[in-house]
């Protein structure tokens, strides 16, 4: 039976999220998925996981979850002041953690969503080929809802994990989860619906993220949009990042719980690679838009990828680590830290 873990505060929100679902927004289903996605493949990494498995999704603070039976964990994305039995300790690495043992999340410090993931996974069952939580349409994840106290997870199948139990993540796979960012977007579909200027003036801009900010989209304060003759089209698709402009001219970003379609203007995408930057702003951050192309923005996703996989070579060499034993609560613990040369 693998490692459960109880609920012992669930915070403001908690849930389960993978890379999200797949293959279904032709029928209206959402793709959800965590809202960066870049922190929940790295700390899958660091648990011994798949990248796209499922793990816990934190928004600010206030979760702490007590462990039945001994794993590895592992902590990314923002800085929501991780504990361990009450000792504080450092986001982007993995540790080991014993039955009893409490790891919880204090409050924001830099970003907004933490990444829990644990060996193994976490065993719910997939809906539609994923474990994402879609709140709204009450599937996936929990039940399809965010974590309550006293809801119980377990760890799936451990025996073929085999890295090292307590890793600390260099420093340059680490993103910087600034309060305000730039991020890069590409204009379209519907940019011949503002005048160049218009277009411009959204690229120079800067926009403060408001209250009404969630996991399906951001809507945004700052420059008025201008719209050539009005706000709506036919309704199409709607992208990870698409940039709608309603007829108010203030901006809103679609995130990973948008809807499948839209029948507002879309004045440019921010590309896939950005959109983890996007997701650790809090209301009153501020963010600006750079206008790229689909070659850089190709580049740049391959960029990642290859970040990913030198984070899973690094994960997985056991070479130049070193050692060190640390005392918590009259228990030892050998702590393994391994950086780069």
């Amino acid at each position: 039976m693998g490692t459960k873990m109880i609920v012992e505060h669930p915070g403001l929100l908690t849930t389960v999220q993978d890379l999200g679902r797949f293959g279904y927004q032709q029928y209206g289903m959402p793709v959800a998925g965590a809202m960066d996605g870049y922190a929940l493949q790295a700390a899958n990494i660091l648990a011994g996981t798949p990248r796209g498995e499922g793990a816990l999704e934190i928004t600010f603070s206030g979760f702490s979850v007590r462990f039945q039976g001994s794993c590895r964990v592992a902590i990314t994305g923002g800085d929501l002041g991780p504990r361990l039995n009450n000792r504080d300790i450092e986001p982007w690495q993995s540790l080991q953690v014993e039955s009893g043992d409490v790891l919880g999340f204090t409050g924001v410090k830099k970003g907004c969503r933490a990444y829990l993931a644990v060996e193994g996974g976490i065993k719910v069952p997939a809906v539609m080929g994923s474990k994402s939580t879609y709140i709204r349409g009450r599937l996936g994840g929990y039940s399809g809802r965010k974590l309550l106290k006293g809801d119980v997870l377990e760890a799936g199948d451990t025996d073929t994990v085999d890295v090292l139990p307590c890793i600390k993540v260099p420093r340059e796979f680490i993103p910087d989860y600034d309060s305000e960012v730039t991020v890069r977007a590409i204009a379209g579909p519907q940019d011949d619906y503002f005048e160049e200027e218009q277009v411009r003036k959204f690229f120079s801009a800067q926009y403060r993220v408001t209250h009404q900010c969630d996991r399906m989209g951001y809507r945004l304060e700052g420059p008025e949009i201008k719209h050539k003759k009005g706000p709506d089209i036919i309704s199409d698709g709607i992208a990870l990042g698409a940039v709608q402009v309603p007829g108010h001219g203030q901006p809103i970003v679609m995130m990973a719980d948008r809807q499948t379609t839209g029948g507002y203007t879309k004045i440019a995408n921010v590309i896939s690679v950005d959109i983890p930057y996007l997701a650790q702003l809090k209301p009153g951050d501020r963010v600006s838009f750079k206008e790229t192309d689909m070659e850089e923005a190709r580049k740049l996703y391959m960029e990642r990828e290859r970040l990913l996989d030198r984070l899973s070579r690094f994960v997985e060499n056991r070479d130049n680590v070193t050692r060190y034993l640390i005392r918590v609560k009259g228990r030892e613990f050998s702590v393994t830290v391994r950086e780069i040369e």
